[in-house]
This record gives C-alpha cells, sequence and structure tokens, in this order.
C-alpha cells in the first residue's frame, strides 16, 4: 500500500503548498456575483468528498478493479505531473491567479507558456491527477467524485470565460479561445 501514501503525501503537498501560496495572489478589481459561484463550489466540496471517502474505504466492495503495482506508479507519475502542470500554470500567471472567477488590476489574457497549450492548464492538471488517483483505487465513489469534479470545473471554467470575454473584451479573448484548446493539448479548436 505505498502507493496509496505516496498518493496521499502528492495531494497533502499539493494542496499545502496551493494554499499557502494564494497569499501572493494580488486583490481582485472585480467578481462576478457570488451567486454564479455557489454551485461549481458545491459541486468541487461534494467531489472531493466523494473521492476521498472511496480512497478511504476497505473497498473490498466498491472496488471495480484492481492494479498492478507497475500500473499505480505509472499513475502516480500522471498524477505528480498533472500536479507539476498546476503549478507551472499557476506560476507563470503570478499575482493574476485566483482560486475565484475575479479581474485583477492590470488583467490581461496570458497565453504563453502552459496557456498557450490549453487556456485551462490548471483544470487541465488537476484533472490528469484526479483520474490518475480515481484509477488507483477505482471505486463507485471515487468515479462518481471524479465526475463531479469534472462538471465543476466545467461549470467554473465556462463562468470564467463569460466574464472574461466581457472584463477583456470579447474581441480579444475570442481570438484566444480559436487558437488554444479548452483543457486537452493539441484538441482542434473550434474555428467558427
Amino acid at each position: 500500500m505505498t502507493y496509496s501514501i505516496a498518493f496521499a503525501a502528492l495531494w497533502t503537498v499539493w494542496m499545502a503548498s496551493w494554499g499557502i501560496a494564494a497569499f501572493w495572489a494580488s486583490k481582485p478589481a472585480k467578481r462576478p456575483a457570488a451567486t454564479e459561484e455557489r454551485f461549481y463550489w458545491l459541486l468541487t466540496v461534494a467531489g472531493a468528498a466523494l473521492m476521498f471517502f472511496n480512497f478511504r474505504r476497505d473497498g473490498s466492495l466498491t472496488l471495480v478493479w484492481s492494479t498492478p503495482d507497475a500500473v499505480e506508479w505509472a499513475l502516480f507519475a500522471v498524477a505528480a505531473a498533472g500536479l507539476a502542470f498546476t503549478w507551472w500554470a499557476r506560476i507563470h500567471l503570478g499575482t493574476l491567479w485566483s482560486g475565484s472567477v475575479t479581474r485583477k488590476a492590470d488583467h490581461h489574457i496570458i497565453d504563453t507558456g502552459p496557456y498557450g497549450i490549453v487556456r485551462h492548464p490548471i483544470y487541465t492538471g488537476i484533472l490528469a491527477a484526479i483520474y490518475a488517483t480515481v484509477l488507483l483505487r477505482p471505486g463507485v465513489f471515487g468515479i462518481a467524485g471524479a465526475a463531479l469534479l469534472t462538471v465543476a470545473f466545467v461549470i467554473k471554467l465556462r463562468l470564467e470565460e463569460r466574464f472574461l470575454m466581457q472584463e477583456l473584451g470579447a474581441e480579444a479573448y475570442e481570438g484566444y479561445r480559436r487558437r488554444v484548446p479548452m483543457l486537452v493539448p493539441f484538441w482542434p479548436v473550434s474555428r467558427g
């Protein structure tokens, strides 16, 4: 069960460092109404709770399959790479990062580094890590949790894109949307 400990340590270090790093973000200049953000936060908490519940259980009745050691460590590598991708994106954003949908003073479109690969690299990295974690011990609760987290992130990123189009200019943001895929690197983007 060393993989379970490794995964727990990976997520614990990521969550702690992510929370601490929030202190370096600049203050928001504008945010959408709090009511627009409540639903995705509810889904995020529910999804994370389901994943944790799945991981903590014995699993004898809820596991869909079990994975060999080599696959477990490969999943750990995917999770670690996903979380490293989130850090690359966060460092690249600098003080423009926010845990909620906001516009910062001097906010502008970042389309370099990980933001030249996908428009939402933090969500991409977290989702890669979530699915690698769920595949480690694939149970009903974990799969449901991952699905809820995916829905929550898609709701949040669509809100974020609508908000940024209003705040930064629809024409500029639409050009970025046409050039760079939303979540999946190298996925064809809409040209119309």
